[in-house]
């Protein structure tokens, strides 16, 4: 995994605790933090989270990334509860953009993504679960192309949530740790959570690189993994 990537992570999480500080401290929590999460989630109970999770799920759903809800979710709520509403917004998000690319946007979509969607198809044919699970924990990649991409492939909707579900966690926990740690020892959250990211990255990379069975997701995605293509016109040709 190129040193980039790793920094690409950690700027974002870093950069979430500077604003999230920000909130807790100046002004500027007064306006937005009390203004939106304080008065209209924070303490609201079931209300709260319903709301809150609609609006995760229909930011996610046209391209926030999930990351940013994840932080919101954990400032918000407790780190359990913040990691399971920041996951469940993500999947709504999911749903909401993998329905619109399989029952509205085949058409135009597959002029656009045809050929991300076919590397798709051909990645997780075998084992789409497990495959899907993978592609979540890569520290890399757009959330909203993946939804869309598999939109128009022909994994079923079942497995495809599940498994996204399931690869959501692990950076929600992240993200919302470091949203939650705005309140109570940041120091130690933060550390915690820049630990997690970096095993949850390395993991993600390395089962990238022994599950993948010479088989390319996207190009990007293998120069910034520092994996080289190998998936041949033949093999794309017959999955």
């Amino acid at each position: 995994m190129k040193a980039r990537v790793i920094l690409k992570g950690l700027a974002l999480m870093l950069s979430l605790a500077l604003l999230g500080y920000l909130f807790h401290t100046s002004d500027l929590g007064n306006s937005v933090n009390e203004a939106w999460i304080d008065a209209r989630v924070r303490g609201h109970g079931v209300n709260g989270a319903l709301l809150f999770l609609l609006m995760g799920g229909v930011l996610t759903a046209i391209g926030l990334p999930r990351q940013i809800i994840a932080f919101l979710a954990g400032y918000a709520f407790s780190v359990g509860l913040g990691t399971l509403l920041g996951a469940l917004a993500a999947l709504l998000g999911c749903m909401l953009s993998f329905g619109y690319a399989r029952f509205f946007g085949k058409g135009l979509l597959r002029v656009r993504l045809g050929e991300r969607a076919g590397r798709f198809d051909r990645f997780i044919h075998d084992h789409p679960f497990s495959m899907t699970v993978l592609i979540r924990l890569l520290p890399v990649g757009s959330n909203l192309l993946t939804n869309l991409a598999a939109g128009i492939s022909s994994i079923r909707p079942a497995y495809f949530f599940a498994a996204s579900l399931l690869g959501y966690l692990p950076q929600t926990l992240v993200f919302a740790l470091v949203g939650s740690g705005v309140h109570i020892a940041p120091a130690l959250k933060l550390a915690l959570a820049i630990g997690l990211f970096l095993i949850s990255g390395i993991l993600g990379v390395w089962l990238y690189r022994r599950f993948r069975h010479g088989q390319s997701l996207d190009e990007q995605i293998d120069a910034a993994l520092d994996v080289p293509e190998t998936l041949s016109h033949e093999s794309a040709a017959n999955p």
